[in-house]
C-alpha cells in the first residue's frame, strides 16, 4: 500500500512543511518533543487540516487543498492509537471495542469475539477501562481500530507512558499482534529503540521539517544530517576543515584525522558514537585523541567516561587556523574564556570491555575507526 503526503500547516510561530511517499508496512518517525510528529499523524487522520497540500492513501485522496477535497476523519478508514489509548472510561473492554462497528447485533457481537480472542481479552470482557494495566488497555485500544479494518493505523507515542519493563513487554506484544496486519503502520517517538525495533522506513524531523528519511537501518548507519544523528543516538561531533581529500582537521576535538576514502564534499561535520572507540595503551598513533579524562560515571551496565579535546579553535569562522591550547582549571579555554565544558567527548564502555579497563587501567588514547566516523551536512 503506498501512502503519499504532502502537508503545509502554520501555527503562530511553528510551521509544518513535511513531503514523503512511501510504500512500506512500517514507518516510524523519529524527532524530539514540538517538532511536529503528532501534528503529522492527526492531519493524516483529518484531527488536524493543513494549510496546503494533499494525503492520498492508495490511490483514495483524503486531502487536496487544490481540489478542496478534505474527507471527515470518521471516512478515512484511518486508526488513530492515541498516547492516552482514549478508551471510554465508562464502556466495558467489549463495548469500547464495539464502538466504531457497523452493522447487525450479530455481527458485531462475532466481530468483537474476533478481536477478544486475537488480542487475549478473554476475561476482561465486562471490565471498565479502570480496571486494566497499562498493558491490557493498550491491547483493547488496538483491537477497536483493528475491529474495523482500517487502511493505516497511526501511533502516537504509545509506549511514552509505561515503566522500562513494561514497555519492552507491550512493546513485544504489539508487533506480535500487527504481524499479519497488510495495512501500513506509521509509528510516532522521541525514541530510537523504539522506532529502530518497529520500523522499515524512517523519516527524522525537525523543526516541522524532514531532516532525513531512509530504510531504518541505513538511516541509523549513515545519518548524513547532523539532527538525524544526534536523535539516533551520536554523542560526539565537531566541525571540520578539508585540509585535501583524505586529510580534516576537527577543530572542536582539536585532532587531525586522515581517511583512506575520499571526504565527502557536503560535509561540514563529523559525528562519532560513544561506543565505537577503540582504547589504546602505548604509543601514539594516526586518528587517536589523548585520554585526558574531565570526569566519568558509573552506571548499572557500563561506565561513561568524558574526555576533554586537545585543541579548540578561537572561532567558528576560522576552523583550525588558530588553535588555542591554554588551560585554566584543567579545562581548554577559547580566547573569550568559555570552558569546553559543551565540547567533551564521550566514550562508554559496556561491561564486556570494562573488565579490560579495570585490568589495564586508563587507556592513553582513544582510537577513531574509520568506518565508524559518521559525515554530515
Amino acid at each position: 500500500m503506498s501512502i503519499t503526503v504532502e502537508i503545509y500547516k502554520k501555527l503562530d510561530n511553528f510551521s509544518l512543511d513535511i513531503s514523503f511517499q512511501s510504500q512500506s508496512r512500517r514507518i516510524g518517525i523519529l524527532g524530539a518533543s514540538g517538532c511536529g510528529k503528532s501534528m503529522t499523524l492527526k492531519s493524516i487522520a483529518g484531527i488536524v487540516t493543513p494549510d496546503e497540500g494533499r494525503i492520498v492513501i492508495e490511490d483514495r485522496i483524503l486531502f487536496d487543498q487544490s481540489g478542496r477535497i478534505d474527507v471527515k476523519p470518521q471516512k478515512r478508514n484511518v486508526g488513530y492509537l492515541f498516547q492516552n489509548y482514549a478508551l471510554f472510561p465508562t464502556m466495558t473492554v467489549e463495548k469500547n471495542i464495539a464502538a466504531g462497528l457497523k452493522g447487525s447485533r450479530k455481527e458485531k457481537a462475532e466481530r468483537v469475539s474476533q478481536m477478544v480472542n486475537k488480542f487475549r481479552l478473554n476475561g476482561l470482557e465486562k471490565r471498565l477501562p479502570g480496571q486494566l494495566s497499562g498493558g491490557q488497555q493498550q491491547r483493547v485500544a488496538l483491537a477497536r481500530i483493528m475491529a474495523y479494518e482500517p487502511d493505516v493505523i497511526l501511533l502516537d507515542e504509545p509506549f511514552s507512558a509505561l515503566d522500562m519493563f513494561l514497555k519492552d513487554q507491550v512493546q513485544r506484544e504489539m508487533n506480535d499482534l500487527l504481524e499479519d496486519y497488510k495495512g501500513t503502520v506509521i509509528l510516532v517517538s522521541h525514541n530510537r529503540d523504539e522506532v529502530y525495533r518497529f520500523s522499515e522506513e524512517l523519516l527524522v524531523i525537525d523543526q516541522g521539517r524532514i531532516a532525513a528519511s531512509g530504510p531504518t537501518e541505513q538511516l541509523f548507519r549513515d545519518p548524513v544530517s547532523r539532527e538525524a544523528a544526534r536523535l539516533t543516538g551520536c554523542k560526539n561531533f565537531s566541525r571540520i576543515r578539508k585540509m585535501d581529500e583524505h586529510t580534516l582537521w576537527a577543530a572542536d576535538w582539536g585532532i587531525r584525522l586522515h581517511m583512506n576514502k575520499k571526504i565527502p564534499d557536503y560535509a561540514a561535520c563529523i559525528g562519532y558514537r560513544a561506543h565505537d572507540f577503540i582504547p589504546v595503551w602505548g604509543e601514539r598513533g594516526n586518528n587517536m585523541i589523548r585520554f585526558d579524562l574531565e570526569n566519568s560515571a558509573a552506571l548499572p551496565f557500563e561506565h561513561n567516561y568524558y574526555i576533554r579535546p586537545e585543541r579548540k579553535s578561537s572561532g567558528c569562522n576560522g576552523l583550525g587556523k588558530k588553535e588555542d591550547d591554554e588551560r585554566g582549571n584543567g579545562r581548554h579555554r577559547t580566547e573569550q574564556g568559555s570552558s569546553y565544558a559543551e565540547n567533551v567527548i564521550c566514550w562508554f564502555v559496556q561491561r564486556d570491555r570494562e573488565t579490560e579497563v579495570a585490568e589495564k587501567g586508563l587507556p592513553d588514547y582513544l582510537f577513531f575507526n574509520e568506518d565508524k566516523i559518521l559525515f554530515l551536512k
